[in-house]
């Protein structure tokens, strides 16, 4: 039951390795009450601590506890997180016997009453990776009861008629055996300590509950009884798709449909039967597929069932269960008992009630469901154009404070005024626990229920669609998680507690990764039964959801040709791992000619420009979009560093043998270190220029979007870069930041993130609201300028920095730009390199230059930059300011701004709404208007002409 706690706490895989090491241990006294003093003692000579990274004896105890029957988690000790253990649980450290004791009072330590049994491990502060020992169990009380037949928890499969022979006894005496099957007693013995009882004549399922009573102390063991039906064969209705059908004419029927290979007969138990199923919910078993399927009827429209499969296999192999109890694999909508109680009504009204009495995750059945009602803007989106993608990568746990879909639709003008045309989700598949990035996938076609109801993922989805975004979802399809039931269904389980890694007979899961990145259970993407779940789970979400494209997670996982210690063959060339997501992107395709691929590859460009390439020439274009990670060098120039910090890669076409431009690049990720965290903690100091100082290091990331943002292609923001993020991504929930590298305080990326930019109002301060507005320009530049998707020359390696786009084709007079930055540390003459003289354009405000000499240099402050067009853009500058005519210079403005046009009344007002100055006469054009008494900030502008008609701006005063 240890796995049931620590899959809600993390994501980490179950696998047993051969860190997890077998402990020599000790309780004082051995036989105790919940309310003794015990002390637990570990032999230092049984752990190896160096196999964990440990350092200074730094051993904790991981703690659960069950009531008294031995069946149900409970208590709340003192544990932590499976990444960082709670100093309480720390052992204590015997340096002369070389031994670990911890003292403890279970009522106390557990905080909880009616203990029956105890049980803990002995692991590393930081848990992950298997540095942990094994479980280990112990009895609490001096009156236990022993079921020896048959085993606790167990589960017998007898044929109808036959009998089973119960058998148990119990310390300290005699005591009362009362027998229970499916809620009756069936048979009692008021005083006995050897117990002995053959119930005979079993015609149906049995649950049993062997009550033991011994003065004031009730124990119960429970165990089964499964009849096998004789699994009926019969022909399955065509058309019918593994999971739940509903019936199109008649809402009082639905059939399921299970493939189960290798076992023998199936039952349904649910709600609609008060989960005891007799014959009549034996599942037949169609004689072509060997698919196992039933029709349920008489359920009543609209309301909610729920169900388990029982799944029998009448001779497992060793280690493997006879019975598991599971949810369907192709569950919308399940129900946990480990997540449900944390979800608050607020984020899924009217979620269903777990089903009283049951074990682990239901499916949820609902006939008569009404359609959502999908407005045409999603009917008939036209999602943008691959190389003019900018995509928003967001968490929504992280997001907004409320972490909710609701939350996000909130702040739909905030990507608006943004400009980004895409929004990538993290997985909302249902996932392990609720505090999770949701990469601890459990069930891949249902919707995890955390951040809110399928309706309003949906109403998210058509408001992005409503509003020009296309909405992109992360999946992670290389790998589940132990509560998956196709795990379950065949999987190791010596110890009996329902948890465990997949068997040798498992048809979707390797027993060991085929690559070096595992997490979770690595699925076999060589398998028919695995290949035609990935493609249910595709067109779920496609049409149910009407997502517009999807991030391959992991893709490298995709081989069966490797092993987990071959880091060279897992990045090589794999023609297997080829094949296969051409084929999973061919079916997404199929479903949408339009839909969006993204693998996060991050591989050779061998293997990747062959998706890159693939089936680009045709209509509409396919290809697939690369993931291109570039934080590394975009950092260095961020920090001030001048070595390793070419970004040419940023350019697709600087991929060798990529002949269409899917390079998806980024600077930052959910998976990567936040630049202004480095540039804070690590940037150059020279001469009083100090990259160190938040507000130097916040005043250089604009220019780190001049030189990613309009690089042609596709390219990703992660969230809240846009305003300057510098927290660490291995920020812990108590404030402080550990990195995986920290052995001992263990890796806190995953650990839920604070709400500063909503909070402090990140948009009210200027230098933050300063990246904001510049990256929505460059944005807007990128998307409505047919030269930012055009040809592209990089010079790199130097920390200035000079990219020139040109588009021969373009319908607008803007052909030719060239973008400067300098990420020195003081002004430099950057080397320009103009394709003709002439009158050029900063684009960032339109202001006029004279090029005389195409390579003249031209003098940049530190960490500032120039966008310089031959044309003005008007495309851009129009659709940005919703105007071309007037422009406001400079800006940001430390004494005074000026206006390009005449004007009869300019006011300015402060970002909160606050009219602060007022410039009431006729001003000339270029009239300085002056601000010098204005505090540092955003401001708003009004201006009105000659024709009272009235423009609005904004300027940063510095």
């Amino acid at each position: 039951m240890k796995k049931i706690i620590f899959l809600i706490l993390f994501f980490f895989s179950l696998a047993v390795s051969a860190q997890q090491q077998t402990v020599t241990y000790s309780i004082n006294p051995a036989t105790f009450e919940e309310t003794t003093s015990i002390t637990i003692t570990i032999n230092g000579n049984s752990i190896d601590e160096a196999a964990w990274g440990v350092t200074g004896n730094a051993l904790y105890l991981w703690a659960w506890a069950f009531d008294t029957n031995d069946t149900t988690q409970k208590g709340t000790p003192l544990n932590g997180s499976w990444n960082a253990s709670d100093e309480a649980s720390r052992f204590t450290y015997n340096i002369g016997p070389n031994t670990y004791t911890k003292t403890i009072t279970p009522t106390t330590y557990y905080n909880t009453t009616g203990i029956g049994k105890i049980g803990f491990l002995i692991k590393a502060k930081d848990g992950t990776g298997d540095k942990k020992s094994q479980d280990i169990l112990a009895e609490v009380g001096t009156f236990q009861v022993s079921l020896t037949a048959p085993l606790q928890n167990s589960s017998t499969i007898i044929a109808s008629g036959g009998s089973l022979n119960i058998a148990a006894n119990n310390t300290g005496g005699n005591a009362s055996y009362n027998l229970k099957s499916n809620g009756t007693s069936i048979n009692s013995n008021g005083a006995t300590a050897n117990y002995s009882f053959n119930h005979t004549a079993i015609s149906g399922n049995q649950n049993y509950e062997l009550e033991v009573t011994q003065g004031t102390t009730t124990i119960v063991k429970k165990f089964t009884a499964i009849v096998d039906p004789v699994t009926v064969s019969a022909a399955m209705p065509s058309g019918l798709l593994d999971g739940i059908n509903y019936n199109a004419t008649d809402a009082t029927k639905a059939t399921l449909v299970l493939d189960a290979p290798l076992k023998d007969f199936v039952y349904i138990a649910g709600s609609f039967n008060n989960w005891q199923p007799d014959g009549n919910y034996a599942m037949k078993k169609d004689p072509a597929t060997g698919k196992f399927w039933l029709e349920l009827s008489g359920l009543v429209s609209g309301a909610n069932y729920s169900y388990q499969y029982w799944v029998v296999d009448a001779t497992p192999i060793s280690g493997t269960p006879s019975l598991v109890k599971t949810a369907d694999p192709y569950s919308t909508l399940v129900l946990s008992p480990f997540d449900d109680a944390g979800i608050p009504a607020a984020s899924y009204p009217n979620l269903p009630a777990y089903p009283v009495g049951q074990e682990r995750e239901v499916t949820v059945l609902q006939t008569g469901q009404s359609p959502y009602a999908w407005s045409t803007s999603t009917t008939n989106f036209v999602k943008p154009e691959k190389e003019k993608l900018v995509v928003y990568e967001l968490l929504v746990r992280d997001f907004n404070a409320g972490r909710t879909y609701q939350s996000v639709i909130d702040k739909m003008d905030y990507f608006k005024n943004l400009k980004i045309n895409a929004i990538e989700l993290l997985p909302v598949m249902e996932f392990e626990g609720n505090e999770s990035w949701g990469y601890n996938t459990s069930f891949h076609m249902a919707l995890d229920k955390f951040y809110g109801t399928s309706s309003k993922l949906k109403e998210l989805i058509d408001v992005c669609h409503q509003n020009g975004i296309a909405v992109i979802l992360d999946v992670a399809l290389n790998h589940a998680f132990g509560r998956n039931p196709m795990v379950r269904m065949w999987m190791n389980d010596p110890d009996g507690d329902g948890w465990g890694s997949p068997s040798t007979e498992n048809p979707y899961f390797n027993t060991v990764a085929k690559h070096t990145y595992s997490v979770g259970e690595d699925f076999n993407h060589a398998s028919d039964l695995t290949k035609n779940y990935v493609k249910r789970v595709i067109k779920q979400w496609v049409q149910e959801y009407k997502i517009d494209g999807f991030r391959w997670d992991l893709t490298k996982g995709f081989t069966q040709n490797c092993t987990a210690s071959d880091e060279s063959c897992t990045y090589s060339y794999q023609a297997d791992r080829v094949a296969i997501l051409k084929d999973y992107a061919d079916y997404s395709w199929s479903l949408d000619p339009s839909h969006y691929t993204i693998f996060e590859h991050l591989g050779s460009d061998t293997e990747e420009k062959e998706w890159a390439n693939y089936r680009v020439t045709e209509t509409p274009s396919k290809g697939v979009m690369m993931w291109g990670k570039m934080t590394d060098p975009y950092n260095q120039l961020t920090m001030g560093y001048n070595s390793q910090n070419d970004i040419s890669r940023m350019y697709a076409f600087n991929h060798a043998g990529f002949t269409a431009n899917r390079v998806m690049g980024y600077a930052e990720s959910h998976d990567e270190e936040r630049l202004m965290y480095k540039n804070i903690q690590y940037g150059a100091n020279l001469n009083g220029y100090n990259v160190k100082t938040p507000a130097t290091a916040l005043s250089r990331m604009s220019a780190l979007g001049a030189v990613t943002l309009l690089v042609p292609g596709p390219k990703m923001i992660w969230h809240f870069g846009e305003l300057g993020w510098e927290t660490s991504i291995f920020s812990c929930n108590d404030g402080s930041v550990n990195t995986s590298s920290d052995a001992i305080s263990g890796d806190c990326k995953l650990d839920t993130k604070p709400q500063p930019q909503w909070t402090n109002n990140w948009l009210g301060d200027a230098n933050r609201n300063k990246i904001y507005t510049d990256w929505a320009k460059m944005i807007t530049m990128k998307i409505a300028e047919p030269v930012f998707s055009g040809t592209a020359t990089i010079s790199s390696s130097s920390l200035t920095p000079t990219i020139k786009l040109t588009n021969a084709s373009s319908s607008s007079q803007l052909k030719d730009v060239l973008v400067l930055a300098n990420f020195d540390l003081s002004t430099q003459n950057v080397p320009t390199g103009f394709p003709y003289t002439g009158t050029w354009y900063n684009l960032m405000d339109n202001s006029e230059i004279t090029v005389t000499d195409v390579s003249a240099a031209i003098a940049i402050p530190a960490g500032d930059f120039r966008i310089y067009g031959n044309k003005v853009a008007n495309l851009a500058i129009a659709n940005y300011e919703k105007t071309n005519t007037v422009h406001l210079y400079p800006n940001p403005a430390s004494s005074y701004f000026t206006l390009n046009t005449n004007t009869t009344k300019v006011q300015v007002y402060s970002i909160s709404g606050q009219l602060v100055k007022s410039f009431d006469a006729i001003h000339s054009k270029d009239t300085p208007f002056a601000i010098s008494d204005l505090s540092k900030g955003l401001y708003i502008v009004k201006a009105w002409n000659e024709n009272n008609e009235v423009e609005v701006m904004k300027f940063i005063k510095e």
